[in-house]
């Protein structure tokens, strides 16, 4: 007799979140995927209470910060991807801010462990004067622990639209060994995102260059802010994206959860 196949078991979790401009109007969470937000607050704490993903697992978070609303969304900790046995596992965001809205996505980081396999996908919409901020870092195992990533996959994909435009196209792909050139990661083993849409970008450059020094770069134009970091390890990269990331988020301040 032929013996089934192994059918190895998978996590899924999603989140639907609304916030009005008087507060949390709509959560519902499934599966391994739990949000938590203070009473009156307007900060939420996204958990992945299965303690990482593996392959084939998938995530969805539809998260929305209606006209006027302030919403800021981080993560208890970094995410962990562990090494897959054939599929990537999945997580798709969506975000939405109505106008004249503020939503900063601001999870911590996630980090790939060898043979991790991990496809994301981000797209925002935004209203007319809604203002954006987002940040997704990379960390290639833990140098700490002696880890080191030889292969893995990584597909990053973001599209930011605001009133329908396209204002942000961005597509990030790791497959095998991680690129050591000049031009890539050169040794680095953290690398960091950050695109942030708001009126004022281009007088916030000159404090985020300032912010990222020589790890990296920035640029602004027509009402938007993006910037690459890479560093040795995810230390020296939080040492430049947290006070980038304080001079982008303006009086909402940096979540709690990124000075634990």
């Amino acid at each position: 007799m032929r013996a089934e196949p192994i059918r190895h078991q998978r996590s899924e979790g999603s989140i639907l979140l609304r916030m009005g401009n008087m507060g949390l109007k709509r959560l519902r969470e499934a599966h391994a995927a739990k949000l938590r937000m203070p009473a009156g607050s307007h900060e939420a704490i996204l958990i992945n209470t299965g303690g990482g993903l593996a392959g084939g697992d998938r995530f969805t978070f539809d998260i929305t910060a209606e006209n006027q609303a302030r919403l800021t969304i981080t993560s208890q900790a970094a995410e962990r991807v562990y090494r897959s046995l054939g599929p990537a596992a999945e997580i798709d965001i969506s975000l939405t801010a109505g106008d004249g809205a503020s939503l900063l996505w601001l999870p911590q980081e996630t980090i790939l462990f060898d043979g991790a396999r991990l496809s994301r996908r981000i797209a925002a919409d935004l209203g007319s004067g809604a203002r954006l901020v987002a940040v997704e870092s990379i960390i290639l195992g833990r140098a700490a622990m002696g880890e080191e990533v030889r292969q893995a996959h990584l597909r990053d994909h973001w599209r930011i639209r605001q009133e329908g435009r396209l204002l942000f196209a961005d597509t990030v792909v790791l497959d095998g060994a991680p690129p050591a050139s000049a031009a890539t990661l050169d040794g680095a083993r953290a690398f960091a995102t950050v695109v942030a849409v708001c009126p004022e970008a281009g007088s916030l450059l000159e404090p985020v260059r300032a912010a990222i020094g020589e790890r990296g770069a920035a640029s602004a134009w027509s009402g938007k802010l993006i910037a690459r970091l890479v560093a040795r390890d995810g230390f020296e990269l939080r040492k430049s994206l947290i006070p980038a990331l304080t001079a982008l988020a303006g009086q909402a301040g940096l979540p709690k959860t990124w000075s634990l």
